[in-house]
């Protein structure tokens, strides 16, 4: 499975996977947190340790916060297990409740070794026969009663939790040593830099960014938070960009829709996805390297820089525009667009 893995490994790769790997076979459970940056490479080490956990006969749950982001692993996870025989399920709110019943036996009598979805995993309807590893991604993103309802799920089981930016309590307990924490620092090679823009909103801007990025054969992401701004933005893109193709995500959509439209991005059918920060966890979408924010002062900093993280995530280079309102500043949100763009090298 490693020897299968279709990047070269970086050093740090490879000692958080040592440190997992000794962590599963400790007779103590494992409770580890892995930190790395944006697109350096957690998916994999989360999924060598579903490997490792199924060829002891034990099962897996990996809970994400969004059915975007579990979509997304469960693409990955059983494109890589499949040859192997371990077989990866997803359980969401998205399949026909038939299904999620079936689902629900088969997990119960073992015939899933990898159950991935959302807090949905958390219902009382899903019982594993014998459950070894907890993966956690992003657990920032999950609320009070998940939490409860996580904390329960892990009390004698191998956990890893994944994050990029992690809460201050979870790195308060692992430079107090009451965690152990596995960090990827080192970026993936022949990756770039990404360039950050700080500068006032102006429509001409927005334009030139959007012809740069359609020109080479790219796709942009255009972010605008507000739900009722989306359409009023989609038709002023269609004014600027006459022959470019949109499409809206968002959460007011059904979930059925944001997959449609995730779909047709991702096979190119268009070339501007104009969303709100839906896309903020795990979208991997490689031709994508522009993303245009139309007022970053409504992001804190760390869904900022998840968000920065959608672009640049091969060899090509991408640009991101903090782009913020003519109004003032005010000192915070000025202080986060600062940090953006100071601290843009990779791993920042």
């Amino acid at each position: 499975l490693i020897a299968d893995f279709e990047y070269p490994e970086t050093a740090d790769q490879s000692r958080s996977w040592k440190e997992i790997e000794q962590d599963m076979e400790d007779e103590k459970p494992m409770d580890r947190v892995l930190v790395g940056d944006v697109g350096f490479g957690k998916t994999e080490l989360a999924l060598r340790a579903a490997f490792k956990a199924a060829l002891s006969g034990k099962q897996t749950a990996l809970i994400a916060p969004t059915t975007i982001l579990a979509r997304q692993h469960f693409e990955v996870f059983n494109q890589r297990l499949e040859k192997y025989g371990v077989n990866a399920a997803m359980l969401s709110r998205l399949n026909p409740e038939e299904e999620n019943k079936r689902l629900a036996q088969k997990i119960k009598s073992g015939g899933v070794d990898v159950v991935i979805g959302t807090h949905r995993l958390l219902s009382k309807d899903v019982v594993f026969k014998d459950l070894g590893l907890l993966i956690i991604d992003e657990e920032q993103r999950f609320g009070v009663l998940q939490k409860e309802k996580i904390k329960k799920l892990k009390a004698d089981i191998d956990v890893l939790m994944l994050s990029a930016t992690p809460i201050p309590r979870t790195l308060y307990l692992a430079m107090s040593n009451l965690k152990p924490i596995s960090k990827i620092q080192t970026p993936p090679l022949g990756r770039l830099a990404i360039t950050t823009i700080v500068k006032e909103f102006s429509w001409q801007l927005v334009k030139e960014a959007l012809e740069k990025e359609l020109a080479r054969g790219g796709q942009v992401f255009f972010l605008e938070n507000r739900i009722h701004k989306i359409n009023p933005v989609m038709e002023k893109l269609r004014e600027l960009l006459p022959a470019a193709r949109l499409t809206a995500l968002h959460g007011r959509l059904s979930e059925a829709e944001i997959l449609r439209a995730i779909t047709v991005f991702k096979s190119g059918q268009s070339e501007i996805l104009v969303s709100t920060t839906i896309i903020e966890n795990g979208l991997d979408l490689p031709n994508a390297n522009t993303l245009i924010v139309s007022d970053s002062t409504l992001l804190g900093l760390s869904q900022a820089h998840q968000l920065r993280g959608r672009v640049g995530r091969r060899d090509i280079k991408a640009f991101v525009y903090f782009l913020y309102p003519k109004k003032s500043l005010t000192e915070i949100a000025q202080s986060r667009l600062a940090a953006l763009r100071e601290f843009s090298e990779l791993g920042a």
